[in-house]
């Protein structure tokens, strides 16, 4: 990496390096097996001027984006979550149904919006890839295919006019362009507008090992100090933060545009006195992160030898891009996990990047009765919990690697 993508600075030091893997939503269909797969480095830096951690811009959005194989709508918890967001929005900002207007960006397949379209206010997506916009018009989301920056914020601006409220779920990490990608926000934005960001935490994801989560579609991870030095870039200001849980802990951020922001809340500045306690604008918050992974590592790989040696079965559940990078990071085949499944229609048949599990209906796991389930996306631990409730009924145990590995029963 030649330099920081927010501030220019060459001052950039190594957070963990996971070797070169593909990209982790890229699934193979069966006639992709014997053909050469494409694997970039995947080398987590920060930078020791404004301290946003980063990977190097190997592959475009474009290459990632325009057909995705990620529908936010098959997690339960998700939709549910939206929905609230939605519910407490629209009192908070007394948002009308008719006078009011919403804008979210990378708004996948209408998961968010269409509890705006539920209650009749105006509103409109931005999506860039075509197969997951094609689902959100189809479930009746106003949908534009596309990627913002500065020009398409404008145009959707003066088409539609300026939006009261603008969301950008779990996108502000996907963007290798965090300038452009902001003053689009801002280009949105009304001048007495708000801004809401959800945002994986790197708080969280260093304290937790979350690991898993860094890959190449995640150009950069945020704590709430470099938040803030990423929206100043494109004339917006923080104002509110929210801690979550969702993805294993994400910060909801509350901006306006700078003239109007005012004062951040003291919930801002309670969580930047955290960041700071735990050494994250400076080195030390940093130093041991990369010992922590090659332990989980070490641990999976371990459990997974043994139970292969025992002549148990492990199959996996869920085919999420954090699981490709723990497969690909461990060295995981088919011989050690047999294969994965997940609900999501896309990917049956296919194959994970680099590993080449194959990925099957969830059903699989009922007739095969397998001995251990590793649940992959461990992010969604207390929902699968509960789905997967039926393994216990032959004996079978849950497994989850992160942030540390855990075998457990299933509840009946």
């Amino acid at each position: 990496m030649t330099g920081c993508r927010l501030c220019g600075s060459a001052a950039m030091t190594s957070v963990v390096d996971l070797g070169a893997t593909p990209p982790c939503e890229s699934f193979l269909a069966a006639d992709q097996l014997d053909q050469p797969e494409p694997a970039y480095p995947l080398h987590l830096q920060v930078c020791t001027d404004c301290w946003l951690a980063q990977i190097p811009p190997l592959i475009s959005p474009e290459e990632t984006f325009t057909q995705y194989a990620y529908f936010s709508s098959y997690s339960t918890s998700w939709v549910e979550h939206a929905r609230t967001f939605v519910d407490d929005t629209v009192r908070r900002l007394g948002l009308g149904s008719e006078e009011s207007f919403a804008v979210e960006v990378a708004s996948n397949d209408g998961y968010l919006l269409r509890h705006m379209v539920d209650r009749g206010i105006r509103c409109l997506g931005i999506e860039p890839s075509v197969n997951v916009g094609a689902a959100a018009r189809d479930a009746g989301v106003p949908t534009l295919t596309a990627f913002l920056d500065p020009d398409t914020g404008a145009a959707v601006r003066a088409e539609h006019g300026p939006a009261d409220l603008v969301v950008a779920n779990n996108v502000y990490a996907h963007i290798p362009d965090v300038v452009g990608f902001t003053r689009g926000l801002r280009a949105l934005v009304a001048d007495d507008g708000w801004v809401s960001i959800e945002v994986q935490h790197l708080l969280t994801l260093i304290e937790k090992n979350q690991y898993d989560t860094i890959y190449h579609e995640h150009f950069q991870y945020y704590t709430v100090a470099s938040a803030i030095r990423a929206l100043a870039s494109g004339g917006l200001a923080l104002v509110d933060v929210e801690l979550l849980p969702t993805h294993g802990g994400s910060i909801r951020l509350w901006a306006r545009p700078a003239e109007v922001a005012g004062d951040p809340s003291q919930q801002v500045a309670d969580v930047l006195e955290r960041e700071k306690a735990a050494g994250l604008q400076e080195l030390s918050g940093y130093t041991e992160f990369s010992a922590r992974v090659a332990k989980v590592r070490r641990d999976l790989l371990r459990f997974l030898i043994d139970a292969a040696e025992r002549g148990e079965t492990v199959v996996g559940y869920g085919a999420p891009g954090k699981g490709n990078t723990l497969l690909n990071h461990c060295g995981i085949r088919p011989d050690l996990l047999a294969y994965t499944v997940d609900r999501n229609p896309y990917k049956h048949g296919r194959f994970t990047p680099g590993t080449r599990i194959p990925i099957l209906p969830p059903e699989q796991i009922s007739t095969d009765k397998p001995d251990y389930v590793l649940v992959l996306p461990w992010n969604l631990r207390d929902e699968l919990v509960e789905q997967l409730s039926f393994v216990h009924d032959w004996g079978g145990r849950l497994v989850f690697p992160i942030p540390e590995l855990s075998i457990v029963e299933a509840t009946s």
